[in-house]
């Protein structure tokens, strides 16, 4: 019976430890009170609770968390109501603090969040809160980070994930988007077409240029061609009056060549020829000749 009551105690000292063994996992935070308070916080390892007196009152991941709230309706400077959803990016610090320090954390910083959003939209106007995104998350990250620290909670980040104005402001907004794309539209088909006629323009200008140019150039060659043509002739006859002047020709072959040159004149259609005297005796003596081989 000793024996059995021995080992009972033994088995229950055992189970008394081993549930009262603790481990913390990586990024995560215990808090711990004895006998109804504060203890420690315990980190990440192996810790040993005592049984019956102490216990686990809280456990806190310190890891990054996101808090995505619904639309709140805020109204602008110009008396414009809409619905803005907001996102929050926050980790614990102290997880003393944020066990203590308030009661729903979550709801707490959503509320917050929700009154924070409605004094800073409504110190702008609907304009300037449609363009002021980044302004608007840094002035909501500084409020709350600094309305969070007794929390234990640290405000990373925060983030307008949606700005839904209403209807007719909205409609109003795609008809004076849609206007501004025509009027877009418009100032660069004129453009095009103002481009255009500049390009028609210049290539009928280079086109005339280019064929005055090309007329230029044929008349050129063609006034060379001539000139170089009557060169040769020229050329031509003065290597034909040189050759002749270096035969010395007698004075019976050069009669003989004139009567040929005005045989070939009288050939012509002229109606009145004048003969020099020297073509004249040329041709009585040619004419004597003639009587003499007839007889």
């Amino acid at each position: 019976m000793e024996l059995i009551i021995i080992l009972a105690i033994a088995i229950l000292a055992i189970i008394l430890i081993s549930t009262n063994i603790i481990i913390v996992p990586q990024a995560n935070a215990y808090v711990v009170e004895r006998l109804g308070a504060y203890q420690t916080t315990w980190g990440t390892g192996i810790h040993f609770k005592i049984p019956l007196i102490e216990r686990i009152a809280n456990k806190i991941t310190l890891k990054e968390r996101v808090g995505d709230f619904p639309p709140q309706p805020v109204i602008t400077k110009d008396n414009v109501t809409m619905k803005i959803d907001t996102v929050i990016y926050f980790q614990v610090t102290d997880p003393k603090l944020f066990t203590y320090g308030i009661v729903s954390p979550m709801a707490a910083i959503e509320n917050l969040t929700a009154t924070t959003l409605r004094n800073i939209i409504g110190d702008l106007e609907l304009d300037q809160t449609l363009t002021s995104r980044d302004i608007i998350n840094s002035k909501m990250r500084s409020i709350l980070d600094e309305a969070t620290d007794p929390w234990g909670i640290k405000i990373n980040r925060v983030e307008l994930k949606n700005i839904i104005p209403p209807a007719a402001i909205q409609d109003a907004m795609e008809r004076q988007m849609k206007a501004e794309r025509e009027r877009r539209e418009s100032i660069l088909k004129a453009e095009g077409e103002k481009r255009s006629a500049i390009l028609i323009a210049e290539g009928e200008r280079e086109s005339t240029i280019l064929r005055a140019d090309a007329a230029k150039q044929k008349k050129i060659k063609e006034a060379e061609g001539e000139a170089e043509a009557l060169l040769a002739v020229q050329t031509a006859l003065a290597n034909s009056i040189k050759l002749l002047n270096e035969a010395a020709p007698q004075d019976n072959v050069v009669k003989l060549k004139a009567l040929e040159a005005f045989a070939q004149a009288a050939d012509g259609q002229a109606t009145k020829i004048i003969i020099p005297s020297e073509i004249q005796s040329l041709a009585g003596l040619a004419t004597s000749a003639g009587e003499i081989f007839k007889s």
